[in-house]
């Protein structure tokens, strides 16, 4: 009798992570099928923590690559301590063999997720940063699960297969052949509802009453125009936390229309005056 494969870890959420069913199919169906998942969404909707959960949940460790726009491929990859090397070399006061080039070698975020000895989740943070080429050329890679090390002519084959989780927050568009390599999940500002049941995750001991009043003035403070970043999952659970933090606070004073704390939800002095304004004029 043949033995049966075996078959891979299904991820059902995380402790600080809610999850919605669709969601849950496509990291489990990426997964299964060895494919990137690409998550696109506005900022503060979970894309990042997602890869969090992930890892909490397989018990896998988690690799992150913040991209940058001036990154190049093979900075993700591996990188070629020259200067030291050249310092090995002058000064004479190294343990290591200057003659022996890869002992020089240090690898990226990428390589480190090919090295490891355990399947781990590699997070590929804002892709949209990037220009097309290291898009293009970062999926061949991870195709190809090798690439080069050309100062010694080795080439560094991945030991295990790992989760690839890459999120966009759509500042730019991605190229179709990326597109076409990826599984992809646009995951929504949360409704009201599934916000709920985020708070309710966070702060387990809080009141109907409070919760309902932070929510709706949380939601209400969304939809002011003009605003250029608007309060995200983040902001409103610390704003939260802010509120539960003071003992003067009550549920009635958000009821009234006053908001406390309101450098907390918003960053930015700008959309910190809109929101001002359009708060005071409501009280009116």
């Amino acid at each position: 009798m043949k033995e049966q494969e075996k078959k891979p870890q299904a991820f059902r959420g995380a402790s600080k992570y809610v999850l919605d069913e669709e969601l849950a199919k496509i990291v489990n169906i990426s997964i299964a099928l060895e494919m990137p998942l690409l998550l696109k969404g506005e900022p503060g909707t979970g894309k990042t923590m997602l890869a969090y959960a992930i890892a909490e949940s397989l018990g896998m460790p988690l690799i992150t690559l913040n991209v940058k726009s001036s990154m190049k491929l093979v900075e993700a990859l591996y990188q070629y301590d020259t200067l030291t090397r050249l310092n090995d070399s002058r000064f004479g006061d190294s343990t290591r063999d200057v003659s022996d080039i890869e002992a020089y070698i240090r690898m990226g975020k990428i390589g480190q997720s090919f090295v490891a000895d355990a399947k781990t989740v590699l997070l590929i943070d804002e892709i949209d940063k990037a220009d097309t080429d290291f898009q293009d050329d970062m999926l061949d890679v991870l195709d190809q699960m090798s690439f080069d090390i050309i100062e010694i002519d080795k080439t560094v084959r991945a030991k295990n297969r790992p989760v690839v989780v890459i999120t966009s927050n759509a500042k730019k568009d991605l190229s179709d052949p990326f597109l076409g390599r990826c599984n992809f999940h646009h995951i929504a500002f949360p409704e009201p509802e599934m916000m709920r049941r985020i708070v309710e995750v966070h702060f387990p001991k809080l009141s109907d009453e409070v919760a309902t009043a932070c929510l709706q003035t949380f939601y209400r403070l969304r939809d002011i125009g003009g605003v250029e970043k608007k309060p995200a999952t983040r902001e409103l659970i610390n704003w939260i936390r802010a509120l539960r933090s003071d003992p003067d606070f009550r549920p009635a004073t958000l009821q009234r229309g006053e908001v406390p704390y309101l450098g907390v939800l918003y960053k930015k002095s700008a959309d910190l005056g809109l929101a001002a304004k359009a708060i005071a004029r409501l009280k009116r």
